[in-house]
């Protein structure tokens, strides 16, 4: 097992993806391989048929609800193949739709509630993009001296409209809001020093208030559903605290989509758990690259597709110097 104590076996995070991590047919990768079981236990579970969603070579997964469920497949396969190579990471967490992931790989959330959770989240977000057309935009700034706080202000010229959504690592963050609010605030952010801008593949305003329709429906479904203790610790964003005992979860991933992503603040927190490594668990290599930049004293790994988890699995074996201490305190950024 992966854990501090385990001979043989570099301690470990695992983090999971969230929307922006979609391609075409994602999930032919899978295709044959033990995991996809849980592509067909889904289709059981939402009865219909997911392989447009997974395997279409022509187009990537369309519109905010199929990309939630096929980012989030491919990570709960990432996630079994990892496994499946007895790899245990200590604690998790998970970007944005990526903690729904984290949490039903720690257990609070059994595989079939999981799905019927994302299919929700997907179907209210989808709503509200449609009725409040925006969009997210990564700004991005290393080494122009421009931290969170004053990417932060650039909002300011769009009051609300536009606001700091993720503060994803030094020198990135991400503004999110309307159409306007994003135009008027990416100009202001240029002036403040950003260099670079990117508007990601999302279809709406998460992460702030904006969402806050889909989020008391996102509630009210939450509360049909079966919760359970975390196995191990789970990094919320919010607050990029672990989650407590009694955490009040579907009060929690209500309020996740109208409250900003700390994930900077989460990663930092990743690694004072006596870890040495981290390994992204599922589509894409985006959070990898920010670990890069946020923990660059880390192992940084990927588990994609079946080829990358046993290579992941297999350099967690070999040994690797401790972890140095961290005794800062985490960024309230």
């Amino acid at each position: 097992m992966c854990r501090a104590d385990a001979v043989g076996w570099t301690p470990l995070a695992a983090v999971f993806p969230g929307q922006g991590a979609q391609t075409v047919a994602m999930g032919a990768v899978w295709r044959g391989h033990p995991a996809w079981a849980l592509a067909e236990r889904a289709e059981d579970v939402l009865r219909r048929s997911l392989r447009p969603l997974l395997l279409d070579e022509r187009r990537a997964p369309q519109g905010t609800a199929e990309t939630q469920l096929a980012v989030f497949l491919t990570s709960m396969m990432a996630w079994k193949a990892l496994r499946a190579e007895a790899v245990t990471p200590a604690v998790l967490a998970g970007h944005s739709l990526g903690q729904i992931s984290a949490l039903a790989a720690a257990g609070v959330l059994g595989f079939d509630d999981a799905v019927r959770l994302v299919e929700r989240r997907g179907q209210v977000t989808d709503e509200v993009c449609a009725s409040e057309p925006g969009g997210m935009v990564a700004a991005l700034s290393r080494d122009t001296g421009l931290d969170a706080e004053r990417a932060a202000a650039a909002c300011e010229a769009a009051p609300g409209e536009c606001w700091t959504a993720n503060d994803n690592a030094p020198g990135q963050v991400v503004y999110s809001g309307t159409t306007r609010g994003l135009d008027r605030t990416v100009e202001r952010a240029r002036e403040l020093g950003a260099r670079r801008f990117h508007r990601l593949n999302v279809a709406g305003p998460f992460h702030t208030p904006l969402m806050a329709p889909a989020a008391g429906r996102l509630t009210a479904f939450a509360r049909s559903l079966a919760f359970a203790a975390p196995d191990r610790p789970v990094i919320l964003n919010a607050d990029a605290r672990p989650a407590g005992p009694g955490t009040p979860w579907p009060e929690t991933l209500g309020e996740h989509l109208v409250r900003p992503v700390r994930w900077r603040a989460t990663q930092e927190l990743l690694g004072r758990y006596g870890t040495a490594a981290l390994v992204e668990v599922g589509p894409g290599t985006t959070l990898a690259g920010l670990a890069r930049r946020t923990v660059p004293h880390l192992r940084i790994l990927s588990a994609g597709c079946p080829a990358t988890a046993a290579r992941a699995a297999a350099c967690l074996r070999r040994p690797t110097a401790p972890p140095q201490p961290n005794t800062g305190r985490t960024s309230d950024r």
